[in-house]
């Protein structure tokens, strides 16, 4: 492990050195390609410096320890020695982590798709607490939102939503949500007070690269049609809405969030691709099964990953076994510790697999 941190160090003086190098500023494409490299490395580079004073503090306190014949500066010795031990340990599980493999999605925008499941107008319902759940969560993010497409029922439920989420290093915290989160509580229409139990599925997906995903427009066949829901005048009255149809998967889209046919078009192509990119991924993770046993969770759609308890005031994660007794606020955006049990629970697993190597 050493030995590789010492090479991440040397890259990153001569990065370094590059970038102040006058040719090197000059051309943009070669600079922007070194930034790149020298953030990505930055944040390892800075705790293994730590790393270094650490040590290099703990032999000057044994240093002191044998040479100090003075009773109050040994006490203080080992007073140093003792929280730089402890340090020491904390900073090499740091580093461990910043080692694991990154994801290359890690840094990219997400399409979200929300559908209603068992239940029906229920489930709509939930469907809409869900994305008003993300919207709040990516407010808090200062992460920005785009619709794409919404499909309600006429109760304020959605049968299925769409949308994008633009910010830095989305994926890396949104990729947990994929799955079916299922809902406990009494409905409005149940004269009889008894708990329902529905369900909607959470997809999400990395916003794909034109050059992530080879397509063949001759494959997608598009068709146009009037949107229907709420909107703008322009927007119920032209052939505006998208309906995209993929040939060869059989995947369809339908996009009428715009008031523009091509802007429609353009989203409607943008969640293809990334659809596409998505079962390059799991052709992926299935040719890699072993690997996939590290994961917290598959990120499988038909995964029951949470469940939201209107009565007990809980939401339960399933595959890490966290209740919190915290409904309203994770409901209203504030997920960090949802999120970040599953992110610590991701790295544990993947930390001991690596030992396991």
């Amino acid at each position: 492990m050493f030995d590789k941190l010492e090479d991440l160090l040397i890259r990153y003086q001569e990065l370094v050195d590059e970038l102040n190098d006058p040719g090197v500023v000059n051309d943009q494409n070669r600079f922007r390609k070194l930034m790149k490299e020298q953030n990505d490395l930055t944040d390892i580079v800075e705790k293994y410096k730590e790393y270094k004073a650490t040590k290099a503090r703990i032999e000057d306190s044994l240093a002191m320890l044998e040479e100090e014949s003075d009773e109050e500066m040994r006490e203080l010795a080992k007073e140093e020695l003792n929280e730089c031990k402890q340090n020491l340990t904390v900073i090499e599980e740091q580093l461990k982590i910043l080692l694991l493999p990154k994801d290359p999605n890690d840094e990219k925008n997400v399409i979200v798709e929300i559908r209603g499941g068992a239940g029906g107008d229920e489930a709509a319902l939930f469907a809409a607490e869900l994305f008003r759940m993300y919207t709040k969560y990516a407010e808090r993010q200062r992460w920005k939102i785009d619709m794409m497409n919404l499909n309600e029922n006429g109760l304020g439920g959605f049968k299925e939503v769409v949308f994008m989420i633009n910010g830095k290093g989305v994926y890396s915290k949104m990729k947990y949500e994929s799955g079916v989160h299922r809902v406990q509580r009494i409905p409005v229409t149940e004269s009889g007070g008894r708990i329902h139990t529905s369900t909607s599925t959470v997809a999400i997906m990395p916003e794909a690269e034109e050059v992530d995903v080879e397509l063949d427009l001759n494959d997608c066949k598009f068709d146009v049609f009037r949107s229907s829901g709420n909107g703008g005048q322009c927007v119920n009255t032209t052939d505006s809405a998208v309906r995209l149809t993929h040939i060869p998967t059989g995947i369809v889209i339908s996009c009428q969030d715009e008031k523009s046919q091509l802007k429609n078009r353009d989203k409607a192509l943008k969640v293809l691709r990334s659809k596409l990119y998505e079962l390059e991924l799991e052709k992926a993770h299935n040719a890699e099964a072993e690997a996939r046993k590290s994961q917290v969770g598959t990120g499988d759609r038909s995964e029951k990953i949470r469940t939201y308890n209107f009565p007990q005031g809980r939401v339960t994660d399933h595959r890490i076994k966290l209740t919190l007794h915290r409904l309203d606020a994770i409901l209203d955006g504030d997920m960090d510790e949802v999120i970040d049990s599953l992110i610590a629970a991701d790295q544990a697993a993947k930390l001991a697999n690596m030992q396991q190597e």
